[in-house]
């Protein structure tokens, strides 16, 4: 079965390369995919398919093996970012200050593609695929919390959600795993800080919010490194501060954003009632007020460590040992993680730059982003290959 997955892959290698280009130059971002969810139905139906729209922009379809086995979901997600691409390419984003920056036009190709090989091999494995094409992973409430609560967990409910994610700082060939907690929870901050604005040159007159934003920056740190566990990995950052003042104006107010990040649920909840009150306790004891929105972000993304094992086992049947990499934690976050919190899921990551440092070397989320497109072999075969042993496990 690895080489007639194998094969098919390779036939697939050049049109799939065709579809990711024409997805990378047609960028949408979070739930404003209709072109691109449009453009997945088509190539869904093409196959014999019945797909569904879900959560507006969101897509889903099923496979139907031999009857009797159990489900199983593979998700790719389809939003772009409001990046400017800077890539000169022949597939360039067509969209001013759109651009697939973190892969995403890759996952839906793959998962395509993912799609046609398990389509001609139905007749033999044994269960259903579900495939999820979600919006909206790149903001908050992320697409794959709206595709659950619409019911794409049931009717039929999987036994477990495999997700597929580029990795640059490994070569194409290679595919990294970890099992267990893999990425961070992500909370959203927004803080204004009001006080009394005036003539910089007269600060008795005024209530300098400038200033008490500057100690909630610093004091607020303490939180990571003085109430945090120093083995449970925090971050705090704030990544926005405006004053709209001059060289001799002080402003009424301060506009701060930034985010939360650890790899804890208890500690979280527990880490926003502190920053709340350390926020609003000290910019009160100044004289001015702290107002602090805080958005609920993703949760923490976890590896069923059983599913985890066997989608190892069985990379490494199809990649070779030597080309499975265990990954450390890390707190970037993924929406993916609502998967992972509603039932057994595995999220692992697929290699994209070229072994030569020729291409795809550039990180996710910046405007020089791009991958090594014989990515788009092994990335549809692997997903095939693992879905069937998967529905094969006892």
């Amino acid at each position: 079965m690895v080489q007639t997955i194998k094969a098919l892959a390779a036939a697939l290698a050049a049109d799939l390369a065709a579809v990711r280009r024409h997805l990378h130059a047609h960028p949408e971002l979070s739930f404003e995919e209709t072109e691109t969810a449009a453009f997945v139905t088509r190539q869904l139906r093409e196959m014999g398919l019945q797909p569904q729209t879900m959560a507006e922009t969101g897509v889903v379809a099923l496979i139907e093996g031999r009857p009797g086995g159990p489900t199983l979901a593979l998700r790719a997600d389809m939003d772009a970012l409001p990046i400017q691409e800077l890539n000169e390419v022949a597939y360039k984003s067509t969209r001013p200050g759109v651009m697939h920056a973190c892969g995403h036009d890759v996952h839906t190709t793959s998962l395509l593609g993912t799609a046609r090989i398990l389509n001609q091999l139905k007749s033999e494995f044994q269960g259903t695929v579900k495939l999820i094409f979600q919006p909206g992973e790149e903001v908050v409430p992320g697409g794959a919390s709206l595709m659950i609560r619409d019911g794409v967990l049931e009717n039929p409910a999987p036994r477990a959600v495999l997700g597929q994610h580029v990795f640059p700082k490994l070569p194409v060939g290679q595919v990294g795993i970890r099992s267990g907690r893999y990425m961070a929870s992500a909370d959203e901050l927004y803080m204004t800080v009001r006080g009394r604005g005036g003539h910089g040159a007269m600060p008795e007159l005024n209530l300098d919010p400038v200033l008490v934003a500057s100690h909630i920056i610093v004091a607020a740190q303490q939180i990571v490194s003085r109430r945090a566990n120093p083995k449970m990995p925090s971050v705090l950052s704030f990544g926005k501060v405006i004053a709209n003042g001059a060289t001799n104006v002080i402003p009424d107010s301060v506009y701060l954003e930034g985010t939360f990040r650890t790899l804890d649920e208890q500690w979280r909840m527990e880490a926003l009632g502190h920053l709340r009150q350390l926020c609003e306790g000290l910019a009160a004891s100044m004289g001015a007020v702290c107002e602090l929105e805080i958005r609920r972000g993703y949760p923490c993304l976890d590896n069923e460590p059983a599913l985890t094992a066997r989608t190892r086992a069985a990379m490494a049947a199809y990649v070779g040992e030597e080309n499975v990499v265990d990954l450390d934690q890390w707190l970037a976050a993924e929406d993916f993680a609502y998967f992972s919190q509603a039932g057994p899921a595995c999220f692992y990551r697929l290699g994209t730059r070229s072994a030569d440092g020729s291409r795809g070397t550039a990180s996710v989320h910046t405007p020089t982003f791009d991958v090594d497109e014989t990515c788009l072999e092994l990335g549809p075969g692997l997903m095939a290959w693992l879905t069937v042993q998967e529905l094969a496990a006892q």
